[in-house]
């Protein structure tokens, strides 16, 4: 390994020899310009860069499972390069040209891409030969009990045991106990899958399977939306889907334990920015996409549950494997094929208005990705806490706490009140989920009227949902009696209560 290494090492060496010389010509017109003018700033320049290297594991592409894995691995590392460079260089106040820098560190970029996929897809298409080698045995053992051949003749024992063996390799042994715990892997409608391709999952030749059981992690899936879609297809109702997941809280603690201090956080900023910030932003979404192809990308728990719920399944288990989070989904619905999820920063979300009309609530989102299909999962896991809102809700993001701290959530929801379907005080707009928690009667007394942006609970600082229902009938009982002068009251006393006492809604 060592040996390969140095040769990597080596590769890199020249070209970010032949880069800098490119690029001292480009900005002197002169062929020994390097030699000449640059020599120093250049040898410090390549100490940076392998330096860098070394720490994102740029000279280990063996380790690499697709070119997207190791491509990332050279775009961290040199944006982390070009940053440190330019820094020294303002700081220090050198006469260095940054011109040169950045051109170096394009067409070194440029260089270590293509020769990088040249060794990885090579290195992938013989492991792909090798896997179809390990997995031959499967299909024929499945076909010898779908043809009720006897179990002596096709050596059943055997075959399992060298099925288990072939999922211990993937996930280990615990992940293999996970698995066998919840399917079935003698039944001849078991699928057995180590895929991220849609594909694989169509192309397999019956119609319906009992268990489904995929041994790659879905970080590395494109559309996963349409992968789940495919799964749900292929099983009956309360049909088995085995998976699992690297999720982004996980990511976090395998990238600041895999490097040592203050440069673990110096990767896990420039992973956030490359993996979090640009798969969001509709300027770099494209680009992401088409350098990853969607693998090794970072999703949360919240999103990976809610994609499963959104596409027919709950959620029966799921367990921390090994640094992967494993979860067993059944199959109860078909999927839902939602073309509107809240994945941007401002949200609609469909919530109960007057006559019970479903309106668009607009709000900032503060909850991972796919959350608003969660609440039946929250509420069966999750106690109500003080306020009526859920104990523990994992589906809120660190900036989301914040924006609901201040309300900063909620300004969007002016939008509804200037298109008069919401009020400026009034009960909550709630969804179906919450809605459903109400007795009868308060549920018949909250569609008479439009909600509001301002809800009594300002007022009353009701704690239990039994507390925050006494104070919506006492309000909706007043607003009848006399909605001007109930309203204006309730205002004043509620922002009096926010400035003065500090009132907050978690």
């Amino acid at each position: 390994m060592i040996k390969r290494i140095f040769i990597f090492a080596l590769f890199d060496v020249l070209f970010v020899f032949v880069a800098f010389l490119i690029a001292a010509f480009f900005k002197t017109g002169k062929e020994l310009a390097l030699f000449n003018h640059y020599l120093i700033p250049f040898l410090i320049f390549e100490g940076v860069w392998i330096g860098s290297s070394l720490i994102f594991g740029k000279y280990y592409p063996f380790k690499s499972k697709t070119n997207s894995d190791y491509i990332l691995a050279i775009v961290k590392s040199n944006l982390f390069i070009l940053f440190s460079i330019t820094f020294v260089i303002f700081f220090a106040s050198l006469s260095y040209s940054r011109l040169i820098i950045v051109i170096t560190v394009i067409i070194a970029t440029v260089f270590e891409g293509i020769s990088s996929f040249l060794y990885v897809h090579n290195k992938v298409l013989n492991r792909s030969l090798e896997d179809l080698d390990r997995f031959e045995d499967i299909p024929r053992f499945h076909k010898a009990l779908e043809e009720n051949i006897p179990y002596d003749e096709i050596n059943k024992d055997d075959s399992l045991a060298h099925l288990r063996q072939l999922i211990q390799g993937e996930v280990g042994v615990s992940g293999l106990h996970f698995i066998n715990k919840h399917a079935n892997l003698s039944d001849p409608k078991m699928m057995l899958l180590s895929t991220t391709t849609i594909f694989n999952i169509a192309n397999q030749p019956l119609k319906e399977y009992k268990y489904i059981v995929n041994l790659k992690r879905i970080n590395d899936v494109l559309r996963i939306n349409k992968f789940f879609e495919e799964i749900n297809f292929k099983l009956p109702i309360g049909g088995i889907y085995i998976n699992q997941v690297e999720t982004y809280m996980l990511r976090k603690q395998r990238i600041l334990a895999n490097y040592p201090p203050v440069i673990n956080w110096i990767v896990y900023t420039v992973d956030y920015m490359v993996k979090r910030v640009m798969p969001k932003l509709w300027t770099t979404k494209k680009i992401y996409f088409f350098i990853t192809k969607g693998r090794n990308r970072v999703i949360s728990k919240a999103e990976t549950l809610g994609r499963l719920y959104s596409c027919g399944f709950e959620v029966i288990d799921e367990e921390m494997i090994n640094g992967a989070f494993y979860f067993v989904a059944r199959k109860t619905s078909e999927p839902v094929f939602d073309s509107n999820p809240t994945y941007g920063p401002l949200i609609k979300l469909r919530r109960f208005g007057k006559g019970g009309k479903k309106i668009g609530v607009y709000k900032m989102r503060t909850m991972h990705p796919y959350s608003e299909y969660l609440q039946e999962y929250i509420y069966q896991r999750n106690s109500l806490q003080d306020g009526g809102k859920f104990a523990d809700d994992f589906r809120i993001t660190s900036l989301g706490k914040f924006m609901r701290k201040f309300w900063i959530d909620e300004l969007p929801m002016f939008i509804n009140v200037f298109k008069g379907e919401m009020k400026i005080v009034g009960v909550r707009p709630l969804s179906n989920q919450y809605f459903n928690l109400y007795s009868e009667e308060l549920k018949q007394r909250r569609l008479k009227y439009k909600p509001g942006l301002i809800p009594p609970f300002y007022v009353d600082m009701p704690v239990t949902l039994d507390e925050i229902m006494a104070s919506e009938m006492k309000y909706l009982e007043a607003y009848e009696k006399n909605p001007i002068w109930t309203d204006t009251r309730y205002f004043f006393m509620a922002i009096y209560n926010i400035a003065i006492k500090k009132a907050r809604s978690n």
